[in-house]
């Protein structure tokens, strides 16, 4: 089977700083060692593979890095360390992802086709058939902004699917709006499914990722707790939120709070500063060597007479 997505030993950090002044200091400041910020690992050491023509659920609690891993798969962000390959033209679809909201419906499909690579003609073509799909009525000329969830998320989605993409990532965006809606889209994604394409499928029903997904991951405050056959690792994580919600408030602070503490770390601003300077000048000394040799090569021939 062709690989679409892979990821070897993925990480993804976020710099964290009380202020923004702190953040341009530390860019600056090479004299104090006490110089240190604060990280927050969002995906730590995630590893998998997505063949063709998948759907693959993601499960999690709220912070667990579901969005995360979706953004870096849709290109939206980079990851820190890892490798990934990614196969393909990716579509990300969350409520109200990428729609300007002064702008009107109408004009966000131009917009977003255009950005997908669609030509005039061919967004003339589809623009039809993504206003039906949304089934937003007269709202389609207004501002975005004037839009409930629901109705961004009936947007976004149009769109996405109608470009065609390779790799169809589609976060929360069936959690708004009634379930008439779900159901079209969950269609609509079963003929991406025949026709050979990629899906990754984040929601919080349980029901929709038996019906649809193939395999599910399960991340756990951004540790990959399990991945498998959508009707075992979706009952597991069943088994732990039903464990989780039986806890007293209390002890659902204290159970976060544990599991955030592992997700931070401090991290020495100078000690980066001085290994990226000290690979700064052995490179720099490697190429002055390099540079000289044909010089010293040539006086030494001289010497010698030749």
């Amino acid at each position: 089977m062709k690989t679409k997505v892979k990821f070897t030993n993925v990480y993804k950090t976020f710099e964290l700083h009380a202020k923004r002044s702190e953040k341009i200091l530390n860019l600056f400041s090479l004299s104090s060692k006490k110089k240190k910020f604060k990280e927050f690992i969002a995906l730590s050491d995630i590893s998998f593979e997505v063949y063709e023509g998948e759907s693959i659920g993601l499960v999690g609690l709220n912070g667990s890095g579901k969005s995360t891993l979706s953004n870096i798969i849709g290109g939206v962000i980079q990851a820190t360390e890892g490798e990934i390959e990614i196969n393909g033209e990716t579509s990300i679809i969350a409520i109200s992802a990428g729609l300007n909201g002064s702008l009107t419906g109408m004009e966000n499909i131009e917009l977003k086709c255009m950005m997908h690579g669609l030509s005039k003609e061919k967004i003339k073509e589809v623009t039809p058939d993504i206003i039906d799909f949304a089934d937003i009525g007269g709202y389609i000329n207004q501002p975005v902004k004037d839009y409930s969830s629901g109705m961004k998320s009936r947007l976004g989605f149009a769109i996405s699917v109608h470009t065609d993409p390779d790799i169809l990532i589609i976060d929360e965006a069936l959690s708004v709006g009634d379930s008439t809606f779900a159901q079209k889209c969950l269609n609509k994604m079963n003929e991406f499914k025949k026709q050979g394409k990629t899906i990754f499928f984040v929601s919080h029903s349980a029901g929709q990722m038996k019906q649809f997904c193939d395999r599910v991951i399960w991340l756990d405050y951004g540790t990959l707790k399990e991945i498998g056959d959508s009707t075992t690792v979706v009952d597991n994580y069943q088994k732990f939120t039903n464990w989780f919600n039986k806890l007293s408030n209390d002890e659902k602070k204290a159970y976060k709070k544990e599991m955030l503490g592992k997700q931070y770390r401090y991290t020495d601003v100078i000690k980066k500063k001085e290994i990226s300077n000290k690979k700064e000048r052995t490179s720099q000394f490697i190429k002055n060597t390099l540079a000289i040799l044909p010089v010293v090569a040539f006086t030494i021939l001289l010497l010698l007479g030749y």
